[in-house]
């Protein structure tokens, strides 16, 4: 008691004058209009700019749950989409009497050949030979060795090595990776990383004959590791090779390897009846 005592009487006048003015604010407030409504909107000014940054720290910190939350949504969008790109259609011939004439009515069945599981890139690497990207996700949330990776822009590489909450992918920037690709106008050959440019890639094999263009897009074929008709890169340049008379073209990748941050993990759900089937024509053929 005796130190609050103390403490009043040391900060009288400081107190006093404070007191008086919060008096003269609220007098001013009621009893004049005017001054009222600028006191009320000066009031109103601040509170919302406080009430703003608060909302903006809430939201900087939310963003990481919002992000995931979008990739969910995303991966299923594009498993809804690849179900229409696969289509079967049945043909059954119906006797229909109605004018004698025997009508067709086709039965379409559509499928999702590809299951796409988002994930978080927590580690990344574009310098080296073989470049690999470290996942947020593993075996417990189905992510499987060999699996398919792809940005929402185009490839990134195919898992290597996968633990219970982990996997490395082996990226597309790596000489051990050789993906099938094909252009615009249906030809195919292979897509490869020398080593040298972390913002070009080549395609080899390409007939000299095939008309190619600066900005022509080079897709995913039906050969190859990763779901069809995903875009690998666009045409930067060509070269013609004189020993075999075929091209080389050069790419910008569509996936921005330097700032890569979300990924789809794409599972064939027929990659195992496939290979199952592929390794027993094999045997025998021998």
């Amino acid at each position: 008691m005796r130190n609050f005592i103390l403490f009043i009487r040391r900060f009288f006048n400081l107190i006093l004058f404070l007191g008086l003015e919060v008096t003269c604010i609220v007098m001013i407030q009621r009893t004049n209009t005017l001054q009222g409504n600028d006191i009320i909107s000066s009031a109103n000014a601040v509170s919302g700019l406080v009430y703003k940054k608060q909302n903006d720290v809430v939201y900087y910190f939310g963003l990481r749950k919002m992000n995931d939350s979008l990739q969910r949504e995303n991966a299923r969008l594009r498993e809804m989409l690849a179900s229409y790109k696969s289509v079967d259609t049945l043909v059954d011939t119906l006797a229909l009497k109605k004018v004698g004439i025997a009508d067709t009515a086709k039965h379409i069945i559509r499928y999702a050949q590809y299951i796409y599981r988002a994930a978080r890139v927590i580690n990344n690497s574009t310098n080296s030979s073989d470049n690999y990207i470290t996942l947020n996700r593993g075996s417990a949330s189905g992510i499987r060795k060999n699996m398919a990776v792809v940005s929402g822009t185009g490839i990134v590489g195919r898992v290597e090595h996968v633990s219970a909450n982990f996997a490395s992918v082996l990226s597309v920037l790596s000489s051990k990776q050789k993906v099938s690709a094909k252009l615009r106008v249906g030809t195919n050959g292979f897509v490869l990383w020398e080593g040298k440019n972390a913002r070009v890639l080549t395609m080899v094999d390409v007939p000299q004959q095939v008309k190619v263009k600066r900005g022509d897009s080079v897709f995913t074929n039906s050969y190859s590791l990763f779901p069809p008709d995903i875009l690998i890169g666009t045409v930067i340049s060509t070269e013609v090779v004189k020993k075999n008379t075929m091209q080389r073209l050069y790419l910008k990748p569509s996936t921005d390897f330097a700032n890569l941050q979300y990924v789809y993990v794409a599972e064939n759900k027929m990659a195992v009846e496939q290979r199952a089937l592929e390794d027993s024509a094999s045997v025998k053929s021998k």
